[in-house]
């Protein structure tokens, strides 16, 4: 028997041309998430993971700064109102699903936004339904990126059109 095809949507594929840009997309995308929502997020080093994880934290209006979490692996920004908190992971330095489960996210999941950097491969097992998100380097421009945006499950069934 095999198991069931995940719904994907997209992708959505937009091209930032600085860290302005990034941030700015991230506000964006903050417009479409809602408390239980999981995003994550691929890309090299210096992509612009946790730039686009800024815009997000703003667009959330979320207390704190929003920096890499690389050393700390996992930091929780509380609302500063009625919204979601945001849940910020970066999975760089994890050993695999035993310690990814002893962060105990599936608790936060439900209450807040988690946005995990480094996550592809890892995480997708916490929600039938999340953001994934590509950040790559063009190479020819610097600071030119682009970014792929899919949505897996139904409620990202209308993501080229809400981004």
């Amino acid at each position: 028997m095999s198991e069931p095809k995940e719904a994907v949507s997209g992708p959505v594929t937009v091209s930032v041309p600085t860290a302005d840009d990034m941030r700015e997309l991230g506000i964006r995308l903050a417009g479409l998430l809602r408390a239980g929502d999981l995003v994550v997020l691929s890309g090299g080093l210096g992509a612009g993971k946790t730039t686009l994880t800024q815009g997000i934290g703003e667009g959330l209006k979320v207390r704190g700064a929003i920096t890499s979490p690389t050393f700390v692996i996992a930091r929780v920004h509380p609302p500063l109102g009625d919204g979601p908190a945001l849940v910020h992971v970066d999975a760089y330095r994890l050993g695999g699903f035993a310690e990814l489960d002893d962060l105990d996210l599936d608790t936060s999941l439900a209450d807040s936004v988690t946005v995990v950097e480094w996550g592809e491969g890892l995480v997708e097992d916490l929600s039938e339904e999340r953001l994934e998100v590509l950040i790559v380097n063009d190479g020819a421009s610097g600071e030119e990126r682009k970014v792929k945006v899919t949505g897996v499950g139904s409620r990202w069934s209308e993501l080229p059109e809400r981004l």
